[in-house]
């Protein structure tokens, strides 16, 4: 294990042409603070667990001190947000220090919060405290929760002062991935018809990530084709965690499959398809039932950027399994939420349970948590389910046919409700939690609250004793907290 002094990085983004990106330098952050340290994400890259007593951590994870190796640049891509085009926007606030050798792969370490840069449109390109821990919280909750993500290695903070809707405190979140490519990436070349930037581009992502379709005759439509299985994958696992990414932007979807770039996102409480976790978001575009199919839309402005390398009848045809993929993927981590076998058929299970919840509004998570207790006798009562409903017969209309598709399936009770234990969790981070965290640290310099979100959101399915108070119902006034892009 080594020494943040030790961690050696690349650039092979530089490798591009200038084109691509600009070079840059993070701004000082004064009095930088370690709030904390991510031991899981530094082990994927050989950091020993002690850079927390490091002297200089702070310095080194917020950009005051440069990584070694570090050549720190900004990238240009462009974006449809909202739906609209939008011909220029790139890291505004965000800096690629370099790439480095992990235990499995290489990766991408970026700064978020450090400064202006050439795409920062007149903004100062810093990041607060109020949407950083959030990131970074986030982050390792979906990794927790099996669903693909970028990671988050550390968060600094420091009393500068940043103005957003009030005056706030500025934090630096240091970022993980494999790649920050995104869809955008491909659609500013395309549309200012630099025709050997997207290529070159193209030729780059498929070097470093997708090598195996290098030798293939189409090798761009192969990129494409599995771009468009990875996002129905992750599509998959937004909805069946009830996760609703508030922003899904062209410039925000990963070109692995990857969630990216976390806003004002939310994990559903009680279960509403319609529901919005971005309060400037008002015709709702990006509400979670929409999720799906947006990426769909988002996929074919993909497409569109790669037409010139792309036959366009392929290109069509490449994207023409994604809702068949998205549903195979769904129905498959549903049928193990509910104790069944994966089969196609169980979407006339699921589907009704989902209108169910909604109609009773009931608790997402806590709703399948406790079904892993559901007893299948037909005299049971299952109480604690059942009284989770406002109309108690729809419940069991609903128990009776899940008694059925299980009585299909025999298996011991207490293995069952195992195996449903691994698959629903009993902690999410709901945006009550993330808010508590964010007032400790605020007002009373305490990150305790940080440390132990992060140790019950790595491990969500396990119990946890005496950590109830987490999986709990939130309370009313978390009913009313309000996010926007800069949350």
């Amino acid at each position: 294990m080594s020494s943040l002094e030790q961690l050696t990085l690349a650039q092979r983004y530089a490798s591009l042409p200038a084109t691509h990106y600009s070079p840059v330098q993070p701004e000082v952050l004064p009095d930088a603070k370690l709030l904390h340290f991510n031991v899981q994400a530094a082990k994927l890259i050989g950091l020993s667990a002690d850079q927390t007593l490091h002297p200089d951590a702070a310095e080194y994870l917020c950009g005051n001190r440069l990584l070694p190796g570090s050549q720190p640049l900004a990238a240009l891509y462009a974006g449809h947000q909202f739906g609209y085009y939008v011909s220029q926007l790139g890291d505004g606030r965000a800096m690629l220090l370099g790439d480095v050798a992990g235990t499995e792969e290489r990766w991408e370490l970026q700064l978020k919060g450090s400064g202006p840069t050439p795409y920062s449109r007149r903004s100062d390109g810093r990041a607060v405290l109020r949407s950083s821990l959030r990131e970074y919280l986030c982050s390792e909750a979906m990794h927790g929760l099996g669903v693909p993500t970028t990671r988050a290695l550390s968060l600094v903070g420091s009393p500068l002062e940043v103005r957003r809707e009030t005056v706030e405190t500025a934090a630096v979140v240091l970022r993980m991935s494999p790649s920050f490519v995104r869809f955008g990436s491909f659609e500013v070349f395309y549309h200012r018809g630099q025709h050997d930037n997207l290529r070159a581009l193209a030729d780059f992502v498929i070097t470093h990530h997708f090598p195996q379709y290098a030798n293939s005759p189409e090798p761009y439509l192969m990129m494409l084709r599995e771009i468009a299985q990875r996002t129905a994958h992750l599509m998959a696992h937004w909805q069946a965690v009830g996760f609703t990414h508030g922003v899904m932007n062209t410039d925000n979807m990963s070109i692995l499959g990857l969630t990216l770039d976390y806003g004002p996102f939310g994990f559903l409480d009680r279960y509403e398809p319609g529901f919005v976790c971005n309060h400037s978001d008002e015709m709702g575009r990006y509400a979670f039932d929409q999720q799906p199919d947006i990426a769909g839309w988002n996929l074919t402005r993909l497409a569109q950027a790669l037409s010139p390398l792309i036959n366009e009848t392929a290109a069509k045809e490449a994207l023409q399994d994604y809702p068949g993929l998205f549903a195979t993927h769904y129905i498959n981590l549903m049928s193990a939420k509910l104790g069944l076998p994966a089969q196609r058929e169980n979407a006339r299970l699921i589907l009704p349970m989902l209108d169910t919840l909604h109609k009773n509004r009931v608790d997402y998570s806590l709703f399948l948590r406790r079904l892993c207790d559901f007893d299948p006798a037909p005299d049971a009562l299952n109480a604690p389910l059942r009284d989770m409903f406002l109309d108690r017969t729809a419940f069991d209309a609903w128990a009776i046919t899940h008694r059925a598709a299980l009585a299909k399936h025999p298996q011991d009770i207490t293995v069952r409700a195992g195996a449903m234990r691994a698959v629903n969790p009993k902690f999410i981070l709901r945006n009550y939690l993330a808010e508590n965290a964010i007032r400790a640290v605020r007002d009373n310099q305490d990150n305790g609250e940080i440390e132990r979100l992060i140790t019950l959101l790595h491990a969500p399915f396990d119990e946890h004793p005496g950590m109830e108070a987490y999986a709990a119902e939130p309370p009313e006034w978390a009913h009313h907290l309000e996010l926007s892009c800069s949350s």
